[in-house]
C-alpha cells in the first residue's frame, strides 16, 4: 500500500506523521484491497485555528473513500476521520458482500 501524507501552509512534526502512519495501519486491517492512502492535513487560520485532516483512501476495485476530521487538535482530527473511513469501509463490506454470496448460490442450484 501506497502512503502519502501532506501538510498544508506548514511543516509537520513528526510526530503527526506517525499518528497518522499509525491509522492508516489500523485502517489497513479492515480491508486488504487498500492501494494508496492519502493524508493531508492543513488550518483555517494561523491563531485559534480548526484543525483539518482529510483521509483519501483507494481501493482495487475502483472506489474511493474519503473522509474529514476537524478538531482543536490535529491528533483528534486524525483519528476522527480514520474512523470515518473505518465505518465507509464496514458498510462497503457489508454491501458486496451479499452479491458474492448471491453468486455461489445459483451456481449450487444450477448443479442439482
Amino acid at each position: 500500500m501506497k502512503f502519502t501524507f501532506t501538510s498544508r501552509h506548514f511543516k509537520a512534526h513528526y510526530s503527526l506523521k506517525e499518528i497518522a502512519q499509525n491509522e492508516v495501519e489500523r485502517i489497513s486491517k479492515y480491508y486488504d484491497g487498500i492501494i494508496k492512502c492519502e493524508v493531508i492535513l492543513s488550518f483555517e487560520k494561523v491563531t485559534n485555528s480548526i484543525k483539518i485532516a482529510e483521509f483519501i483512501v483507494n481501493s482495487n476495485n475502483h472506489h474511493t473513500f474519503t473522509a474529514k476530521g476537524q478538531s482543536e487538535d490535529f491528533k483528534v482530527s486524525i483519528v476522527g476521520a480514520s474512523d470515518k473511513i473505518i465505518s465507509q469501509i464496514k458498510k462497503y463490506k457489508e454491501k458486496i458482500k451479499p452479491i458474492h454470496n448471491s453468486k455461489q448460490d445459483d451456481s449450487l442450484n444450477l448443479e442439482t
